[in-house]
């Protein structure tokens, strides 16, 4: 299960399901923003949500290079993602239109310096893997730690204020999980909760 870890006007701040990764924490991590509403291309965005999106962005990327070791001296790669929806082996199985099935989102893929991994080699494109292969290829990585994740969204929600002009009104609330640790927003009045993914049946 994917992680929301924070929610403002401009989308939302995911933590991708573990069998979705696309880079492994030690070599640079991997986030997600989704757009504030569903939408099948960025240009169905009004101006306004657009705006916000790229504020989003631009502020979680940026906490990644501020506070992540893992990236100093390295950079983020963002990438427009939704592709895997319209695979004929996806559900459901067969040929899709990308009006109908793609969801689209951004992948923030940190670029670490000092990765092992050849297929995130620093200076080079990344590698991605097809769609058979995408269980296989994320078995052996690891999300960003609670620790990691609390630390980007309090950079990224301090950069919406003060660089972005978001006021408290546009961001949600946000709390700890209290039994992962991971940030997760909260609606008004809320009590602090556990995450989506800590209370799902298990």
């Amino acid at each position: 299960m994917s992680l929301m870890l924070f929610s403002c006007d401009g989308g939302h701040l995911v933590l991708p399901d573990r069998a979705s990764l696309l880079v492994s924490r030690e070599n640079g991590g991997n986030l997600v923003v989704n757009p504030p509403r569903p939408v099948w291309e960025r240009s169905e965005l009004t101006a306004g949500e657009l705006t916000t999106f790229g504020f989003l962005v631009a502020a979680t990327g940026r906490a990644m290079i501020d506070v992540l070791p893992q990236l100093q001296d390295g950079c983020v790669n963002y990438w427009e993602a939704g592709n895997w929806a319209l695979n004929d082996a996806a559900p459901p199985v067969g040929r899709k239109r990308a009006r109908a099935h793609r969801a689209m989102h951004l992948h923030l893929l940190g670029r670490s310096p000092a990765s092992t991994a050849p297929a995130w080699a620093w200076g080079e494109s990344p590698i991605f893997p097809r769609f058979a292969d995408k269980a296989s290829w994320a078995a052996a990585f690891e999300r960003l730690t609670a620790a990691e994740c609390d630390e980007i969204v309090t950079r990224a929600d301090r950069l919406l204020r003060t660089t972005y002009g978001l006021t408290t009104r546009q961001i949600a609330a946000s709390s700890t999980c209290g039994s992962c640790g991971y940030p997760t927003p909260r609606g008004p009045g809320a009590s602090p909760t556990v995450c989506a993914e800590c209370a799902a049946p298990t």
